[in-house]
């Protein structure tokens, strides 16, 4: 496993990160017995990052996450994150602290390594989506001020919304870090925004990011599993996925994939080497997950070489997920331990 510094942190990150969300639902669903095993299996294959939120499953993921790695005496880095509702804009600061004291208490930690902004950012405040004067004017002020009590190390925010926002926050060099969407349906935060592809152009993100010192995480790397070429979902999985920045629904996601795999997305009717893994990607198996780890980065643009940022990816939402082929051990030390006590890992689609 390669590693990489996370920008201006001087965190030292595996290129591949695991997300214990919502989206995938091992960490927010599933049996103790898988959980512990899945992360034994990835640390030895040397992953180190692990995210999490206090909104996936109303925390369930913080807590159970938080028993996992005690229980594996885990030495990684953990970042989580805090969302704020409409009635949270009346005391941003007061949140923020109340949020990261309950994550804290769920993980059973006195501090983390990345507490994250999870709103998505726009330049008008509605609902959900956080203006970005007051993440810039509020949020910022309130994490710095848990950085100084020692409660996290690193601040970040989620590079979702509009990207006139995302843009404007990373220039501002108050944060040290960003999640950036980042995948072969929509690779704009790369490069520039391919001809007639639905979607949001993030105006090359990652670059401006580089330039602000910022570490970049990549999330969204398979488009939700939507690059897997398949609807079918794992029972414990979510069901329905809402894209981010690409098409308007997962279906059209899934269809653009398959499209693009014939070489309906690609003058001259050739496919490219993305195009014929996605092609011929089998529906419903395991043994492609190697494939769609090289899918993670579109063609043309190893940003996780460039960026020296954890790249996310796992099947079902973007990161690790149980049983990942691509990640075999020979009997390592933490995996021998979960497997002595015979649990079996739940397959993920």
């Amino acid at each position: 496993m390669q590693r990489r510094k996370l920008g201006r942190t001087g965190l030292e990150v595996s290129i591949l990160g695991y997300g214990a969300g919502a989206v995938g639902g091992l960490f927010t669903k599933g049996a103790a017995r898988d959980q512990e095993r899945a992360v034994a299996r990835a640390i030895e294959a040397g992953v180190n990052y692990f995210d999490t939120a206090a909104r996936y499953g109303d925390g369930e993921s913080e807590r159970n996450l938080g028993r996992v790695l005690k229980a594996l005496k885990a030495d990684v880095v953990v970042g989580t994150k805090f969302r704020l509702t409409a009635a949270d804009r009346a005391d941003v600061a007061g949140l923020i602290t109340r949020s990261t004291e309950e994550s804290l208490k769920r993980m059973g930690r006195d501090h983390v390594d990345l507490l994250q902004l999870h709103n998505p950012l726009a330049t008008a405040d509605a609902g959900d989506r956080l203006d970005v004067e007051i993440a810039l004017n509020e949020v910022v002020p309130a994490l710095e001020k848990l950085r100084k009590q020692g409660k996290t190390r690193f601040i970040g925010f989620s590079g979702v919304g509009e990207p006139a926002a995302l843009l404007k926050a990373v220039d501002s060099k108050l944060f040290d870090t960003v999640q950036v969407v980042y995948n072969a349906l929509n690779p704009s935060a790369g490069g520039p925004m391919p001809e007639g592809v639905p979607g949001l152009d993030y105006g090359r993100l990652l670059d401006r990011a580089e330039a602000a010192g910022m570490g970049t995480i990549v999330i969204r790397a398979l488009a939700g599993g939507a690059l897997a070429g398949t609807m079918d979902r794992h029972p414990l999985a979510q069901q329905q996925v809402p894209p981010i920045g690409s098409a308007p629904d997962f279906a059209g996601d899934v269809a653009r994939a398959r499209a693009r795999a014939v070489g309906e997305g690609r003058r001259g009717g050739e496919p490219d080497r993305t195009c014929r893994e996605i092609r011929d990607l089998p529906s419903g198996r395991l043994d492609h997950a190697g494939r769609l780890l090289d899918l993670a980065a579109p063609r043309g643009s190893d940003r996780r070489r460039e960026q020296g940022a954890a790249a996310g990816a796992r099947p079902e939402a973007d990161r690790i997920s149980p049983a990942f082929p691509a990640l075999k051990t020979r009997s390592p030390p933490l995996h021998r331990r979960a497997a002595r006590r015979r649990w079996p890992v739940s397959p993920v689609p």
